[in-house]
């Protein structure tokens, strides 16, 4: 160690939004720093995003770190914490550290991306301790909606940093061991310089629930059902996943699994034993010939996403699955915020359907997996620490929890936003640089910046529409010979009568804007398309109030 050595966090995800978590710590002189990254999740497209259904965090001053980077330590296997790591490890190059459970999941992404025998993927036992150059990282279990859930205990010579992961406090999980609270009380007893902490219910008093009570919630409100049942839930959440099987057990009911992703993370979690004794599932197919009352189908799709198994059987438009009158659909997870209009709109359909719907306002059938305000301040008590860096969270989280975090006494809180490079030692906790952050976008196969040019147009498409003109000219004069023929999309317009008005207009603008040009003007073929693209957007902005993206084609005959 020497005298210019700094411990710094760097959020690049995950400080200012709840998802695409992107941490990484560095220790080191400024210009020699060794990093570890710690998770590497996405977020998902909107409306906002046409056509993205995956959001990645932007990794651009990592890459330029990339000689420094001594490995990806994942906390756990929701994909908000691993989902981006087959699209961004090229980026990275670094070896990969997990313990068992996310270890299977994350080899399935990088079988998707063709990664698979390239990265470096070592498990790490539960409870397990593994040493990165000036960093000992200890892996200390606490309890979430998915098996293995892991905080960090990243020792460095300049102090100890508790970094919890996602959590909460369950005093019977149903799946795994319960919070290490004896360990990280030793943490605290050891100094905790910094806690890095989940902020995600900082606005909810009391606690989050367990799972127990939960199984007791959904075994009551299946049994009291007569027709078919179908529950929806996040796959991810093997906990809920064994409650559902074990009730829909006791009830007399077969589990059929429907969703991909349902199909995934039940077969991982059976290879590396965390679901036991499961009775045998029923296929899609088997289940038609069951009666009502004898099976439960356990769906993706409680986030009203439109490729999900539920979204596809509300609709009627999947090839197995049917539900109608006197059938009960139990909606056991919360609503994302931003899922609203999505999960609504699934309900208009299975309620049109004559399907009951059952939410956690109806019955107990959800709890959250992140920590209500009673379970931060336990965490505070046991850590101890002198510097409080809320992240996971909306920025309104995260003052709020800066907040809590001053009653409770600790010394020193920092509110960081993504980009923000914090000093946790030497000295008072301070950010000491911005680098950049952003978001990169899925499109398909390929990864754009958040600014393409075709997200861009992409975007004003479905807000302005378009129009096309097209018109030829003669190779020696110039002159128009054919056209202009104008053709809009996205385009209100009325009746064929107004129709042909507009198309009119804008062919009329097309044509004077091109003969105000001079001959020489007219040889260039891109600023006499431009002349022409300008006129006809100004054309149409007085037709119909927007500016369309319009296209202009020339050709020479």
């Amino acid at each position: 160690m020497t005298t210019s050595d700094e411990l710094v966090f760097l959020p690049l995800g995950g400080a200012g939004e709840i998802g695409m978590n992107l941490n990484a710590y560095g220790f080191g002189p400024p210009e020699d720093r060794k990093w570890i990254i710690v998770d590497v999740g996405v977020t998902f497209g909107g409306q906002d995003e046409p056509g993205v259904d995956v959001i990645l965090p932007d990794p651009t001053f990592l890459e330029t770190e990339r000689d420094g980077i001594l490995g990806i330590v994942l906390t756990h296997a929701h994909e908000d914490h691993i989902g981006a790591i087959g699209w961004l490890w090229p980026r990275f190059k670094a070896p990969v550290y997990a313990t068992p459970f996310t270890a299977a999941l994350v080899r399935e992404k990088l079988r998707e991306r063709g990664l698979l025998q390239k990265v470096p993927l070592t498990e790490i036992p539960l409870k397990g301790r593994l040493e990165l150059g000036p960093f000992d990282i200890e892996f200390v279990t606490l309890t979430h909606s998915i098996p293995e859930p892991n905080g960090l205990a990243i020792r460095t010579p300049l102090g100890l940093v508790w970094h919890t992961g996602d959590w909460k406090i369950d005093p019977n999980p149903i799946v795994g061991e319960t919070t290490d609270d004896a360990r990280v009380r030793a943490l605290g007893e050891d100094g905790v310089l910094a806690m890095v902490c989940d902020s995600t219910n900082v606005f909810v008093e009391g606690e989050a629930g367990s799972e127990e009570g939960v199984r007791e919630g959904l075994e009551a409100m299946i049994r009291s059902c007569t027709g078919k049942v179908a529950v929806t839930a996040f796959a991810s959440n093997v906990a809920r996943i064994d409650s559902t099987i074990r009730a829909a057990q006791a009830c007399g009911r077969s589990v059929c699994l429907v969703g991909r992703s349902m199909h995934k993370i039940v077969g991982a979690a059976l290879s590396v034993g965390i679901l036991k004794d499961v009775p045998p599932f029923v296929t899609e197919e088997e289940s038609g010939y069951l009666p009502p009352e004898a099976v439960l189908y356990l769906c993706t799709g409680s986030q009203g996403e439109s490729r999900a198994a539920l979204a596809r059987v509300a609709s009627n438009q999947h090839r197995h699955v049917t539900l109608g009158e006197g059938d009960t659909v139990i909606f056991s997870s919360r609503v994302i915020p931003g899922n609203e209009k999505a999960i609504y709109a699934l309900y208009d359909q299975l309620l049109a359907r004559n399907v009951r719907v059952v939410t956690d306002k109806d019955a107990h059938v959800h709890v959250s997996g992140h920590p209500c305000r009673d379970e931060l301040r336990q965490m505070y008590q046991w850590a101890r620490p002198r510097i409080a860096v809320p992240v996971h969270g909306e920025r309104r989280h995260i003052l709020e929890h800066a907040a809590l975090a001053q009653t409770l006494q600790v010394p020193e809180t920092v509110t960081p936003r993504n980009g923000d490079m914090i000093r946790l030692a030497p000295g008072p906790a301070a950010v000491i640089d911005e680098v950049p952050a952003g978001r990169l976008f899925v499109d398909g196969d390929i990864v754009l910046d958040s600014g393409d040019e075709a997200m861009r147009d992409r975007k004003r498409l479905g807000a302005e529409g378009q129009v096309t003109v097209s018109f030829a000219v003669s190779a020696k004069k110039r002159a128009i010979v054919s056209g202009p023929d104008v053709r809009v999309r996205g385009l209100s317009t009325g009746d064929e009568e107004t129709l042909e008005a507009a198309l009119d207009d804008l062919a009329a603008a097309a044509e004077a804007a091109y003969h105000r040009l001079s001959s020489a003007e007219r040889q260039d073929e891109d600023a006499a398309e431009e002349a022409v693209v300008r006129a006809v957007r100004k054309a149409a902005d007085k037709i119909w109030g927007k500016r369309p993206l319009v296209d202009a084609v020339i050709l020479t005959v």
